[in-house]
């Protein structure tokens, strides 16, 4: 049987899982990547540099639908110079083979809100240079979309958790003092409520888009992925203790502090200019998604535990 193909870019938080996700849709998956490392079983594997447009179309040969998840280091720099070139590259590589670019964004270049719930009508309006940087990005794409050089969708989601999620404020720094028995670390205030996207959702939510059809799309290009409701870090803190079977403590560290620090360690100055998303409501709005797929997102507490199972296996409960 001739599978059809899918792309994905990227095999880090989400792009591992989208290829779990896609193979379980009985898709024939390429996982794209820079270096060795796993991939889900019976996947492909293709290894290069996705800064060069000749590699990006060679990855794509044969694909209907190529997705987007690749993010470099956190830093602005980084960012200024290798996010449009990703973008660049795969929208010239999905537009040579024909196929669908569906691409994971964030939520910087929305800005501040006020407290309200964003959804796809949110106007953009950067208050970071990082969302600036994002920004142009996703208006390269939207352009591309309009001017019929490729045919695209995007996902957006807020912050992650869930397994895989090294790199998410529910990652190593969080778990690795929890499970030694500590309370965890949080650098922004735990009482605002804030989005979680679980990162299962999110990988779903991208397959979804990526095997609908074009009538189930309906022309809408910006898609909100399915999330929980909004709730405070102090909350999400609290649903991961039954799971482990304790109360877990939570040390928040003072923004002065988090300030000071971050003249010497390099990822406390990226995050600060953040910060502002922690200060008030920040609340996704993905109504839109549920009712066209009716996707739900994965219950709390189902999601705790897993969560909890796989900080466990990642950073050794003692």
């Amino acid at each position: 049987m001739n599978q059809e193909l899918h792309v994905v870019f990227g095999s880090g938080q989400v792009g591992y899982p989208l290829a779990e996700k896609l193979l379980e849709a009985g898709k024939r998956v390429r996982v794209v990547k820079r270096s060795q490392g796993d991939v889900p079983e019976g996947a492909e594997t293709m290894l290069g540099d996705a800064t060069l447009e000749s590699f990006c179309h060679q990855a794509c040969v044969g694909a209907s639908v190529v997705y987007h998840c690749m993010n470099p280091a956190y830093d602005t720099k980084l960012w200024a110079a290798t996010l449009p070139r990703y973008m660049d590259n795969l929208i010239a590589a999905a537009s040579k083979v024909g196929a669908r670019l569906v691409v994971l964004d964030n939520l910087y270049m929305l800005g501040r809100t006020g407290g309200k719930p964003m959804n796809e009508d949110t106007p953009v309006n950067p208050c970071s240079k990082k969302g600036a940087i994002r920004a142009k990005v996703a208006e390269r794409l939207f352009e591309a979309q309009r001017s019929g050089e490729v045919r695209a969708v995007c996902g957006r989601a807020a912050d992650f958790y869930g397994p895989r999620g090294s790199l998410t404020f529910f990652g190593e720094q969080f778990w690795k003092p929890v499970m030694a028995g500590k309370p965890g670390m949080s650098l922004v205030n735990p009482d605002t409520l804030h989005t979680y996207h679980y990162i299962p959702d999110v990988a779903q939510g991208l397959a979804t888009l990526g095997c609908a059809s074009d009538d189930e799309l309906n022309g809408q290009v910006l898609w909100m992925l399915p999330c929980q409701p909004a709730v405070s870090t102090q909350e999400m803190v609290n649903r991961f203790g039954p799971a482990l079977g304790r109360t877990i403590g939570l040390n928040v560290m003072p923004r002065w502090l988090s300030n000071g620090l971050g003249l010497f360690v390099p990822i406390l100055k990226e995050l600060k200019e953040m910060s502002y998303q922690w200060d008030e409501s920040f609340i996704v709005d993905d109504s839109r998604f549920r009712a066209r797929f009716s996707m739900k997102p994965m219950r709390e507490d189902e999601a705790a535990r897993a969560t909890v199972e796989w900080a466990r296996q990642t950073y050794g409960a003692k």
